[in-house]
């Protein structure tokens, strides 16, 4: 398929619906930004008040329209409810690769089936309509619960990248690597993951 970032596309099934971002959702998600700023602790730049909320939604926008980001709100089918953010990012189409990243989700949508069922949304669109080689992860070394949740979906570990980034206290952080390549996809992490939601 021709990815086209102007396009809307909706990724949903029974559980949960990925929509993409607009700068109305602001008022769907700041609940999150007042309520729950912890959500952000092991990353930089996260939108843990109101006004950072406005500069996350404004950046991830302005990198959509610069093509090399399409972010979407996770909206929660069961529970009726927007739960949370998640993005491909670093999108190279020619190379055929792309990050999933920026995902977050309030606390009452954590440990639930939530995760998973959008990750395998995204990995399907990924793999089966933008027929990409290669989909990464990265995730502070230290946010174990994070990686743990990669890991579980079929992510295999490449390495760590030393004093890559900064954490919410501006402090110097390592960063795990893991990704999925598409033969992976098609030969076991699908039907894996697929019996797991």
């Amino acid at each position: 398929m021709n990815f086209n970032f102007k396009e809307d596309y909706i990724l949903e099934n029974d559980v949960v619906r990925l929509q993409p971002l607009q700068v109305t959702d602001y008022e769907k998600l700041v609940e999150f930004s007042i309520n729950e700023p912890n959500l952000w602790s092991f990353n930089a730049n996260g939108p843990d008040n109101p006004e950072n909320l406005k500069k996350y939604i404004d950046k991830s926008l302005s990198q959509k329209n610069k093509q090399l980001e399409y972010p979407f709100v996770v909206f929660d089918k069961t529970k009726n409810k927007i739960a949370g953010s998640t993005r491909f990012y670093n999108i190279n189409l020619d190379a055929k690769h792309l990050e999933i990243g920026f995902t977050w989700y309030g606390k009452e949508f954590q440990g639930t089936s939530l995760n998973k069922n959008c990750k395998f949304l995204l990995l399907e669109f990924a793999f089966e309509k933008m027929q990409l080689e290669r989909v990464g992860f990265r995730a502070n070394n230290l946010n174990i619960r994070s990686i743990n949740a990669m890991k579980s979906i079929g992510c295999i570990q490449e390495g760590i990248m030393r004093n890559f980034s900064t954490d919410a206290k501006g402090e110097r952080i390592d960063a795990i690597v893991l990704s999925i390549i598409k033969n992976e996809w098609f030969l076991t992490i699908k039907e894996n993951l697929k019996n797991k939601l």
